[in-house]
């Protein structure tokens, strides 16, 4: 005699318990009302053409105005100049002090480290009053450094490769420190028992540094190198108050010339499309670092 099977007893369904996400509640408003409506607001707004006296239909005139705007090209060609220029001077300046950081031979490393981290600490108000007037053409301390030493002085915010390179100077000072903190992070998980067999084979502190540092941090600088091309992308606080984007449209970034579009001329909608083109920007160039400098050498 055969016997069937009882089927299994049926799960009974544990009620909701809400208590979870009362708690996540508070942090889901403060993300709708501060994150994700003024995305969405801002986006739907890069299809009006609200100007005073505009109408507010939705067309896609905003965006058509992008591509075709002459100072929008020399806003990102500006921009892009500081970035090929700046970001690899910074990076590099970077890796060797955090090598110089992480060096057995230093002494009061912590003192050390809080320097050059310092700049980040300053306001970026302050320290940019503080470079317009280190770099000005008749009291600044620049040109009276180089009157002492027989050069001539500089015209520094009238020339545009000059005042260019004011811009790259205040970024350098500000923010080398900063992504050196990063790398001596990466610096210090590579395990010692790594160089300690290198040294045993006879590899020269060039050839550890070539072949095992920079290998093994590359996690680390390619995390380094998209903040800081991101951050380039949105420049704004440096051109706008050291320079005032000038001389003529000479230092005018992706930054300045969506606040000159926002906040001055009060054209919310085109400031609102270049805001996205400048994310759609800094996504590309966040995916082309991925695929160039992200893969594992095989």
């Amino acid at each position: 005699m055969t016997t069937t099977p009882l089927p299994p007893p049926a799960r009974r369904r544990r009620p909701l318990n809400p208590s979870p996400y009362l708690f996540l509640l508070p942090y889901l408003l403060i993300f709708a009302v501060f994150w994700a409506w003024p995305i969405i607001s801002s986006f739907l707004m890069s299809f009006r053409d609200n100007r005073l006296g505009a109408g507010t239909g939705l067309s896609a005139s905003n965006w058509q105005r992008v591509f075709g705007d002459e100072f929008f090209y020399t806003a990102l060609k500006n921009t892009v100049l500081i970035l090929v220029v700046q970001v690899p001077l910074m990076l590099a300046a970077a890796t060797g002090l955090a090598v110089a950081l992480n060096s057995r031979m230093l002494r009061a490393k912590g003192l050390f480290r809080f320097a050059f981290f310092a700049p980040l600490v300053v306001g970026t108000v302050p320290y940019s009053a503080i470079f317009k007037l280190l770099f000005n053409s008749d009291f600044g301390a620049v040109n009276h450094g180089l009157s002492a030493v027989g050069l001539p002085r500089v015209d520094w915010f009238n020339q545009p490769a000059s005042a260019m390179a004011v811009i790259v100077l205040a970024l350098l000072w500000r923010w080398t420190g900063y992504n050196a903190i990063i790398l001596l992070a990466g610096l210090q998980s590579i395990r010692e028992d790594v160089y300690e067999a290198a040294s045993i084979e006879g590899a020269t502190a060039w050839q550890q540094f070539r072949y095992i540092t920079l290998p093994l941090l590359r996690p680390t600088l390619l995390f380094t190198m998209i903040l800081s091309v991101i951050g380039t992308l949105t420049l704004f606080t440096e051109p706008q108050l050291i320079t005032a984007g000038g001389p003529g449209n000479a230092t005018m970034t992706l930054g300045t010339y969506l606040y000159q579009q926002g906040f001055r001329s009060f054209n919310f909608g085109y400031a609102s499309a270049l805001a996205y083109t400048v994310a759609v920007l800094a996504a590309a160039f966040s995916f082309l670092q991925l695929r160039l400098f992200g893969r594992e050498n095989t």
